[in-house]
């Protein structure tokens, strides 16, 4: 049985729906939610579940990302996963963090990487005229959201989309591709999961 740390920043909407798929012959079990912000309203729905939760706040380390990973690394370590998943973690963590964890680590993304790394993704489709847009679980390597794909996610962009509309239909296929993918990769299959 392998054990899930999950990092959040915010609701943890993600998160939820890691949660509650790690149930019954799941080959994996959550161990830990931490956060970067301790008023994340996630952390206290992980508590609510009876998952253990940590928060070590970044603004307190004024831009020293090294001592902040340090700190961030304590409640990590003492919990001991085996796999580590972002979801709506929304700091770019060091090289030394990252290689720390090489192939344990995953995020899910909402574009269909190599398209639209880093932010305004569904502004970008838009303006690009997609007929597609979607989301991606990928592993996570120094180099931002470029690791290795292991699911997506594809749903159509519609006439009159705006990037709200766009980004709710976006993050219902999250809920269900990132619950899967973990679900593969903790069986050790790395496959990518394509819906």
């Amino acid at each position: 049985m392998k054990r899930v740390a999950i990092l959040i920043s915010g609701s943890g909407s993600n998160m939820l729906c890691l949660l509650e798929s790690m149930q019954g012959a799941h080959p994996a079990r959550p161990v830990l939610v931490v956060s970067n912000d301790p008023a994340a309203a996630g952390l206290a729905r992980a508590a609510e579940r009876g998952i253990a939760t940590a928060s070590v706040d970044h603004r307190a380390f004024k831009g020293d990302r090294a001592a902040f990973e340090a700190e961030l690394l304590r409640p990590i370590l003492a919990a001991a996963p085996d796999i580590l998943c972002l979801a709506g973690f929304m700091r770019v963590l060091t090289p030394a963090f990252v290689e720390r964890f090489r192939g344990r680590m995953l995020n899910i993304h909402p574009s269909l990487l190599p398209k639209y790394p880093g932010l305004h993704t569904h502004a970008r489709a838009l303006a690009a005229g997609d007929p597609q847009a979607g989301c991606t679980v990928h592993e996570v390597t120094p180099e931002l959201d470029a690791g290795p794909i292991l699911g997506q996610a594809r749903v159509p962009v519609l006439p009159g989309d705006t990037e709200a509309t766009l980004a709710a239909r976006v993050l219902e296929a999250e809920h269900r591709l990132y619950p899967a993918v973990l679900a593969r990769f903790a069986a050790g299959d790395r496959r990518p999961v394509l819906l």
